[in-house]
């Protein structure tokens, strides 16, 4: 299959959309704060139960996860999908056989083509935990917003630069 562009970010936006981001609590990069391994995405139902994603975009990203010592395992999580590129369907021999699989076509379309074995020890998150995942999510938003602050104000900066240069070749050859 041909190789497309896609980025991490792409895909968990995508799949943001896929588990509805208006019915579940979805944080992407969760790494600290609850307990659990680095987590793509984490995606809490109202329930409190956790399922989460772990988003690959290269062949070789996808064989290194096998060396993972936690192998995405937590009592805090009943579900685990992979999530691939289309490209990729050729390699899902190297997910695990308990993990669902999403396939991302080039259109962002999102097919399950392995539904995940269910946790049996998984119990869902506590009020608190819950509350610690909104946390971790709404700081990632402020970090974003910060980010698009930052871009402005360089964007504003750059073009005064760009506008002061084109008024110093105008004066000095008296073309625009």
């Amino acid at each position: 299959m041909k190789k497309f562009d896609i980025s991490t970010e792409e895909i968990e936006s995508t799949l943001a959309n896929h588990f509805g981001i208006r019915q579940n609590l979805i944080v992407p990069n969760v790494s600290w704060g609850l307990g659990v391994h680095e987590c793509d995405l984490l995606i809490c139902s109202k329930a409190g139960y956790c399922t989460e994603v772990e988003i690959k975009i290269s062949a070789s990203d996808l064989k290194k996860d096998l060396d993972k010592y936690h192998q995405h395992k937590s009592k805090k999580i009943k579900y685990l999908y992979f999530a691939i590129p289309s490209y990729l369907a050729s390699s899902i021999e190297y997910i695990p056989n308990r993990a669902g699989i999403f396939i991302i076509t080039s259109q962002r379309r999102v097919f399950c083509i392995a539904k995940p074995l269910q946790n049996k020890e998984c119990r869902p998150l506590t009020e608190k935990e819950q509350y610690e995942m909104a946390r971790l999510g709404a700081l990632r938003i402020w970090n974003l917003k910060n980010r698009c602050t930052n871009y402005k104000a360089n964007y504003k900066a750059m073009r005064e630069r760009i506008k002061k240069l084109e008024e110093e070749i105008y004066v000095t050859t008296g073309k625009s």
